[in-house]
């Protein structure tokens, strides 16, 4: 019987090839779209639950309360000493180890080729800890020795050339020197759901040995470092407020008296304590601040499954819509069959079997589309993505779940329709099955429902990206070259790169700092308490050209160049937000103090005041700021402006100059405008991929459309016939059956527009600077999809308008 059943399926899709194709086609990329996206969200969701103990692992970090106006925050930066006195003062932590991730890239000097690495240090419990798997060489000593480094295997191979250099010795710049170290381990290259990653592993023993780490040795205020433990089974640390607040009070003992002081400690409990996050939630959880582990927004995560629910939805609607279209056609089969014998429940079999047949060939073609997709997905989203049943068991289990139910969904409505009617009806063409319903219009009203919103969030997230690639940030970042002089003796090797530049036509001007503007580029901020109140500020250190080759702008006040009584440090230059968090004018700010600045009893005078700009993306709004010139601080970055067009005999210059004063050392070097907008690469990749999904949808809905709209020329096919030779042109019937349609699409724009509107405001508020929505995008977004939709019905349209209607008039 079964066997049966499937032959006369088999049967009745090949008769029609052309509706079977776009059925299976149509569900086919629904659920190729709905499997990538799916597997991108499973993969975020995913990270650091490779580690053997991930349940028991955990990153502390300090939380503080709305306290000086900075907002509630956690912050997983901590001091050097913490690690050890937290494993000293908990018995229950069974492994710590301290992580200092590579902020910038080192030199490194292999058989006498200099270029540069990533370097991050951690403590040798590291591999004790992480379940990072080695290669080559053992867990227990791969940096038992302050002179050992760790490589993955591809940092191995691009050093080396080979899989396994250990034993081998691999030098590498710290401050002005070289120093030999020993290659004691190969580590497995990261897997892409890790938060963590490196690419040479240094002893943090070692660190703590150079002239960096011995300033921050015993030193309780300087945080920059991550602090991960391993606590021991059963432990309740994790929940132990009140212990973790005890250990904040032994190590920071005047906090409290401070605080309460200042008024805010209250009877709810201290604004400032230690927490511990779990290992698996450091990668969505962004309310932590952290430069060593990577992290994502996950409403943008749980959008974009929204988003992959709704193409499979479109797609679903799509595959029930057509699979009406190509029952309605079947009715007089179905009477015959009533008549010899077979039974309702032996033909809602037959349709759900065939609509079965047709989810399982689609999920297989969609598998293969997925595969093919990969790499582009992969590209598209910045992650390496697999679809692997080891990896992603939850994937396949939930697209065959779903299989089963949208063959039966789809086959159901066609199933016991048809099976329903009496034989006789069905033989004398009384069964009008479908095409005016309310049901198959409420199914393609959805589709554009969720079409339209797609395409009307697309144009708002584009419209939000272009604002935040196009909208100055106060400075002037077109025609930048920023040289990366990182690790080298910058205070001999500037001056001569300045005066060696100073002739060239193509150099318009040369100042440095001893941090760069842009994503990743890090940033330096001050407290200190400043007349019985703790101010926090965003400080750098430039030099006396800084101000001007930016294009900053000076509201009061002078520039470093024409003030140099006071020395070097005892001079700033503020931004207006400064000058607004102290309570000064603009014009009040000159020659104010900042008293408290340090414990030496320096209170650096403010020459001037320049306007806000944007040192950091536009989803925040500018903080106090203030500039120093330098005296302890190094120049690690050159900012060069160079003459509007062609770049090149600049750079070429750049290069010759740099290899004639360092010729140990490739040159490093970006754009300022592409260090400012890589700031909104993940807005980039948000925006592309619902732009996808959008073009997708609309192409699923169309397909759904093409169905339905064949569906009512079937049932209308006499009523065409009768009004063509009644003299009704090919126009009148093209508007006869197009003018519901467009009603449907209108609907569903009514419908779309503020329910998107609504949830693209939500995503709006996250930036500072943003769009506000117009009039314009929903109107948009209604002529493109009634457009597409109605070149979808004309083509019906017309085909059924040009028909011979005596064709359709004999079979009366």
């Amino acid at each position: 019987m079964i066997k049966n059943y499937f032959k006369i399926a088999l049967r009745n899709l090949l008769k029609q090839k052309g509706l079977t194709f776009i059925n299976i086609i149509g569900l086919s990329i629904g659920f190729a779209c709905f499997i990538l996206f799916m597997s991108y969200a499973i993969h975020e969701f995913s990270f650091d639950r490779f580690h053997e103990d991930a349940d028991r692992m955990y990153r502390v970090y300090r939380w503080s309360e709305d306290i000086h106006g900075n907002g509630t925050q956690g912050d997983a930066h901590l001091p050097m000493p913490f690690g050890p006195s937290m494993m000293d003062d908990f018995p229950d932590i069974e492994e710590m180890t301290r992580w200092k991730s590579a902020w910038e890239e080192s030199f490194v000097r292999v058989n006498g080729k200099t270029s540069r690495a990533e370097l991050s240090h951690a403590d040798k419990s590291i591999f004790r800890l992480f379940s990072f798997p080695l290669i080559y060489g053992d867990k227990e000593t791969a940096l038992s020795d302050p002179r050992n480094v760790v490589l993955t295997e591809t940092a191995a191979l691009k050093y080396f050339n080979e899989k396994n250099p250990v034993g081998k010795t691999i030098d590498i710049q710290y401050e002005d020197a070289f120093e030999p170290f020993v290659v004691s381990a190969i580590a497995k290259d990261f897997p892409s759901n890790s938060s963590m990653n490196f690419e040479i592993l240094g002893s943090f023993e070692y660190f703590a040995g150079t002239a960096q780490g011995k300033r921050r040795a015993g030193n309780w205020n300087s945080s920059f470092l991550g602090t991960f433990v391993k606590l021991r089974e059963g432990s309740g640390l994790a929940t132990n407020e009140k212990a973790l607040l005890g250990f904040r009070e032994k190590y920071y003992p005047d906090v409290e008296k401070d605080l309460r002081e200042e008024g805010y400690w209250t009877k709810e409990g201290p604004p400032v304590t230690y927490r511990l996050q779990p290992m698996t939630d450091v990668h969505t959880e962004t309310h932590v601040s952290s430069a060593s582990v990577s992290s994502i927004e996950p409403k943008n995560i749980w959008t974009l499954l929204a988003i992959a629910t709704g193409v499979l939805l479109i797609a679903i609607i799509n595959f029930t819509t057509l699979s009406i279209g190509r029952s309605s056609s079947r009715s007089k089969e179905v009477g015959i069959r009533k008549v010899i014998g077979s039974s309702r429940r032996q033909l809602s079999v037959q349709f759900l079997t065939e609509s079965v047949m047709l989810s399982i060939i689609s999920v297989a073609i969609g598998l293969v589309i997925v595969q093919l997709a990969m790499p582009f997905f992969s590209s598209l989203s910045g992650r390496e993505m697999i679809l692997s049943y080891q990896d992603f068991p939850e994937i396949f289990w939930l697209v065959g779940l779903l299989t089963l139910i949208t063959g039966l969904l789809a086959g159901a409505y066609p199933a016991f329709m048809l099976s329903r009617f009496k034989p006789v009806e069905v033989l004398k063409n009384d069964l009008k099955l479908g095409g005016s319903n309310w049901f198959t219009k409420s199914l393609v009203t959805s589709q554009f429902v969720l079409s339209v919103g797609l395409v009307i969030a697309t144009i708002i997230a584009w419209s939000q990206l272009d604002l935040l690639r196009s909208q100055s940030p106060g400075f002037n970042k077109e025609n930048v070259i920023v040289v990366d002089a990182n690790s080298i003796d910058t205070d001999k090797v500037y001056p001569l790169f300045k005066d060696a530049l100073a002739n060239d036509p193509n150099i318009l001007g040369i100042a440095s700092s001893d941090l760069g503007l842009g994503a990743n580029m890090g940033w330096s901020r001050a407290g200190f308490d400043y007349k019985g109140e703790n101010k926090q500020v965003y400080e750098y250190f430039v030099d006396d050209d800084y101000i001007g080759v930016m294009g900053l702008e000076l509201l009061a006040g002078r520039d470093f160049k024409s003030d140099r009584q006071d020395g070097p440090n005892l001079s700033v230059i503020i931004n207006e937000s400064m000058a607004q968090e102290f309570e000064w004018t603009t014009s009040d700010a000159i020659g104010q103090e900042l008293s408290g600045y340090n414990d030496e009893g320096m209170s650096p005078k403010v020459i001037g005041v320049v306007k806000d700009f944007n040192f950091r993306s536009l989803r925040e709004e500018v903080l106090p700021q203030m500039f120093h010139t330098f005296e302890d601080y190094a120049p690690y970055k050159f900012f060069i402006r160079i003459r509007p067009g062609d770049p090149s005999p600049a750079i070429n210059n750049l290069q010759t100059i740099w290899t004639n004063l360092v010729p140990a050392y490739p040159l490093q070097y970006s754009f300022l405008d592409d260090d400012v907008n890589r700031f909104y690469r993940s807005e980039d990749r948000f925006s592309k991929i619902i732009a996808w999904a959008g073009g997708m949808s609309i192409f699923l809905s169309c397909l759904g459309l093409l169905g339905l709209v064949g569906l009512v020329c079937v049932n209308r096919t006499k009523e065409i016939g009768i009004r063509k030779v009644l003299g009704a042109s090919i126009q009148n019937i093209i508007g006869l059956l197009s003018k519901d349609f467009l009603k449907l699409i209108l609907i569903a724009l009514v419908i779309a527009s503020p329910i998107t509107w609504y949830l693209m405001n939500g995503w709006l508020e996250d930036f500072a600077y943003r769009i506000d929505i117009q009039w314009w995008v929903f109107v948009f977004a209604g002529f493109i999809a009634i457009g597409v939709a109605m070149i979808t019905v004309g083509f019906q349209s017309i085909k059924a308008a040009l028909a011979n209607p005596t064709d359709s008039l004999r079979n009366e």
